[in-house]
């Protein structure tokens, strides 16, 4: 299931299936961009096998723990897997750019100034003890999600005024006057959840109790901070209609827990679980050898993509003192060696990233065109110069290992900061030292870390390594209690209302938001408002590449890599379609072959008594 952040905004286009009083139209799916892919009767995605066979079981993995089933609130660690439990009013397609049909809603409706959206629910689409989904719940689940959910979902939901039932199947949105025209589709994307249930149950607390949900699975067992199973809903409402056919294949899905990610390759070498997805270059080219692979038995592939690859990056905390001057930041950038550690700790897998919206058009390149000087020209005294007349390129080498000569230059930046090195410490203009803690939740970014520190000892910076469990990491991400972590920003092909959460003001000073950088530029502000309110895909391209300039050159990260690539080993009994979508893994539509399943344990069995 694709992830909420995962859409954006820009011009709202419906393809019509009818017209109807007063301007408004009436769809069976809504497109960001021109038409959408899927007319009123498509019976299935392109990227599915329909008839796929349903059944087996599939064991995966996850790393850390969990302690609550409740994944829309801000307290506690969510169990993996709970998105297959609820579901949402539309569901997005794999293959397009940012389009929704109908799932919850069989029918949406809105008026040509995007000021309100109305969805008509089917009648057929059932809580998991066969009561009806009804309007009173979508009411219910918008108020609840902007008043008590997670931040997160504050902000998102942040211009929908109101939910009213207008009818007996039907859910008017109003919103904020305004242009952000993705709302219609944001509401779509809402999760809805159960009036009864959480009126009975309290909403703002951890639990382990197995929530009630309308999805394609249910939890079926749980083994608190250890193991999470689901079981898929054999009577479930949906499993007929185009946006369902052919996935949630599995009769049952088990994530496992584990620790150490060392512990968890192991594992599943041993076939403690069945699918691996890697995101490590050395341990993908290292780790994934042994007899199972070299008989066949575990199956390792690369996948190629279109996802747009974001930003990843080691974050600076701008609230903090010691990283407030965007010159200290440069500077500090100059002590990680991309290109060494690409060679030597990759195996020269990745390519470095310049761009918080990196493969996509939305990325910025050479020098703004004359639609984002249009939006740039009117702050051009509030941003850096070389916004406007250099290429933007992190700090590169020769892959030597000899960063001399980008190590002088850091300490002619940090000079021009006040910042000085005495008595072979760097010192601020109050003679405060500079020291910095990269907090860590994987010990695999120890390795990629540890050089990077030499160099920074070589500036006089004092630094170190914080390994940390997950909960302690998440919150001391929530409350921004860190120096430097490594983050990740996910773009899609449409940038719109999430940026507030990554970007914005607002967010810096909202606990547990996105700005882990604690941005508060009223420039960044101002354009974020012009990506989502931009008319058409030519206007939030222009929006989106300004964007982009502006925060590369505040130098709040340090750009990392990216790949264009699923990197996944499975043991030899799934089948995929022969069809991959453009924007995931589509692992959803995979499938258990029961003779591959019967050979591979008759090969296992074989291998065991050798």
């Amino acid at each position: 299931m694709r992830s909420l952040v995962a859409f954006a905004a820009a011009a709202l286009i419906l393809a019509p299936a009818a017209r109807a009083a007063e301007d408004v139209y009436a769809s069976h799916g809504v497109a960001m961009h021109g038409d959408l892919k899927y007319g009123p009767d498509f019976t299935h995605f392109d990227y599915v096998n329909p008839d796929a066979p349903k059944g087996g079981e599939v064991r995966l993995h996850a790393i850390g723990s969990f302690d609550n089933l409740n994944p829309f609130i801000l307290k506690g660690q969510s169990a993996a897997g709970l998105g297959q439990v609820f579901e949402t009013l539309m569901a997005g397609s794999e293959d397009e750019a940012f389009s929704e049909y109908g799932l919850i809603a069989e029918q949406i409706e809105m008026p040509e100034d995007r000021s309100w959206v109305a969805f008509t629910l089917r009648p057929e689409a059932r809580w998991h003890d066969g009561t009806p989904i009804t309007v009173d719940d979508v009411v219910f689940s918008l108020d609840t999600l902007k008043t008590r959910g997670h931040p997160f979902y504050r902000a998102y939901y942040r211009d929908a005024l109101k939910a009213e039932q207008v009818g007996e199947r039907k859910v008017k949105f109003t919103f904020a006057a305004g242009l952000n025209r993705e709302l219609p589709l944001i509401m779509g994307q809402m999760p809805i959840l159960s009036k009864a249930y959480f009126t009975a149950n309290d909403f703002e607390k951890t639990t382990l109790e197995p929530p009630m949900g309308s999805g394609p699975y249910r939890v079926e067992s749980v083994d608190a901070g250890r193991s999470i199973t689901y079981r898929r809903v054999a009577d479930y409402w949906g499993a007929k209609l185009p946006v369902r056919r052919g996935q949630q294949n599995f009769d049952m899905i088990r994530y496992d827990y584990y620790r150490d990610p060392t512990v968890a390759m192991e594992a599943l070498k041993a076939h403690e679980y069945d699918f691996r997805q890697e995101n490590t270059a050395k341990v993908w080219a290292t780790a994934y050898e042994g007899p199972a692979f070299d008989q066949g038995l575990i199956v390792k592939e690369e996948i190629g993509h279109s996802i747009p690859t974001g930003m990843q990056g080691f974050v600076f905390n701008t609230r903090l003192a010691k990283f407030a001057d965007p010159k200290v930041r440069q500077a500090l950038a100059y002590a990680f060696d991309f290109e060494w550690t690409n060679k030597n700790l990759f195996n020269g897998a990745y390519t470095r990233t310049t761009s918080y919206f990196s493969n996509s058009e939305l990325a910025s390149s050479g020098l703004p065109d004359a639609a984002e000087l249009a939006l740039l020209e009117p702050f051009r005294g509030q941003l850096p110069p070389k916004v406007f007349s250099e290429t933007y390129a992190p700090p590169a080498t020769d892959g030597s290992g000899n960063v001399r000569r980008n190590l002088r230059t850091a300490l002619k930046l940090l000079g021009e900061a006040g910042w000085t090195v005495k008595d072979t410490r760097l010192a601020g203009p109050g003679g405060e030292p500079m020291e910095i803690e990269f907090l860590i939740v994987s010990p695999q970014f120890e390795r990629i870390i540890a050089p990077m520190i030499k160099n920074l000892e070589k500036l006089g910076v004092a630094a170190k390594i914080r390994l940390v469990d997950s909960a302690q990491y998440e919150k001391r991400l929530e409350d921004f209690d860190f120096d430097m972590i490594t983050g990740v920003f996910g773009q899609s092909l449409s940038p719109g209302n999430e940026q507030n959460n990554y970007w914005t003001s607002v967010a810096a000073d909202t606990p547990g938001s996105r700005n882990y950088a604690g941005i508060k530029d009223p420039v960044v502000d101002a354009l974020v408002e012009k990506v989502i309110a931009a008319p058409d895909r030519d206007s939030l391209i222009a929006a989106t590449r300004a964007l982009d300039r502006v925060l590369l050159r505040g130098h709040y990260v340090i750009p990392h890599w990216h790949i264009r690539h699923f990197r996944v080993a499975y043991w030899n009994k799934f089948v995929r379609p022969a069809v991959t979508p453009k924007y995931s893994l589509g692992f959803d539509a995979w499938w258990i072959d029961a003779g591959k399943e019967d050979r591979l344990a008759e090969r296992q069995r074989s291998a065991e008594g050798q």
